[in-house]
């Protein structure tokens, strides 16, 4: 029985459109500008502290397709029965455009090549994290909003004003297709929309994080520490909202068992490091040094100019005889 309730929030009609041949996919478009926004705000941030703006493009092309792989690595390994069954294709496992990108991979293969990248460089890597951790977890609200494109990764049915309406999708051919397919407009089912629960619950951790910064002088990863806390920590209590699919552990699933985990580790890791803010010169004694020597050369030509200006003077104020 098809059941409107003119309260709940409805999905959208289609998460794919087509220009010509080429799919264009919402959820796509979320985690790009997700990433946009997380590396204008890093720049922001890390430039505030001392760091060199350009090591945060630098990052970029390091940490982005290590995020995806690392990702795709996380969802395929703790959904392996999806891809490595008796009726499955395994060449599944490399299609993105099918959906399944696991945070934990992603942030844990990122930090990895971040890591590596910062040790090349020879800067410390626990200024650039904290100067990440912010838009880092806006980001990951961002991408949420393709899950809400997608139909995906819902709750229970319930009947909170709040609730997601979720369609009846099908093909060009008239075939059920959820994810690729166009609304019939018909409503199969009103779910708690855990997608938009942390959404908010990360834009909270978010400003937390930027308040806690200032308020409580962070750094040297500590900033991370709690941004990696905190997104555990609602993580933990949304996951088991859910009603999709999900490898089962000890009767829990996984991720919620993976949260549990990582917010104790984050916690000790908090009060382990060193308190207090690094200073610019700590953040990137490179940059700092180079600074400090192009603003050096440039009171040298200053001095050298005002002499001459002066000397100049002199010489036209002397009487000629």
């Amino acid at each position: 029985m098809q059941t409107m309730i003119l309260a709940n929030i409805p999905s959208p009609p289609q998460g794919v459109w087509h220009l010509g041949p080429i799919p264009i996919r919402a959820y796509a478009l979320c985690i790009i500008v997700g990433i946009l926004v997380a590396l204008w705000l890093t720049q922001r941030r890390y430039t505030a502290a001392g760091g060199n703006p350009d090591t945060v493009w630098d990052a970029a092309i390091v940490i982005i397709p290590a995020g995806i792989i690392g990702g795709r690595i996380y969802h395929v390994a703790t959904d392996y029965d999806k891809y490595f069954c008796a009726d499955c294709n395994p060449v599944d496992a490399f299609k993105l455009t099918n959906g399944g990108l696991g945070i934990w991979g992603a942030v844990a293969l990122g930090t990895l090549a971040i890591w590596v990248m910062f040790k090349i460089k020879g800067i410390p890597m626990g200024p650039f994290a904290d100067a990440v951790a912010p838009g880092l977890v806006l980001a990951q609200g961002i991408g949420r909003l393709g899950n809400w494109f997608n139909q995906e990764l819902y709750g229970a049915e319930t009947t909170v004003p709040w609730a997601l309406d979720i369609y009846y999708r099908v093909d060009e051919a008239g075939s059920y297709a959820p994810i690729s397919g166009r609304s019939t407009g018909e409503v199969i089912a009103s779910v708690h929309p855990t997608f938009l629960y942390e959404l908010i619950w990360n834009v909270l951790v978010c400003l937390f994080l930027l308040w806690a910064h200032r308020a409580w002088k962070l750094g040297h990863g500590r900033i991370f520490a709690l941004y990696v806390a905190g997104y555990t920590l609602g993580r933990f209590f949304i996951e088991n909202m859910r009603t999709d699919e999900a490898t089962m552990v000890f009767g829990f699933r996984i991720n919620a068992i993976v949260s549990v985990v990582v917010f104790i580790i984050a916690v000790i890791v908090f009060f382990s490091l060193k308190k207090g803010q690094e200073t610019p010169e700590e953040v990137d004694p490179q940059y700092q040094a180079k600074l400090a020597e192009e603003a050096s050369e440039e009171n040298d030509e200053a001095e050298a100019t005002d002499a001459y200006g002066s000397a100049g003077t002199s010489d036209a104020s002397k009487p000629n005889f």
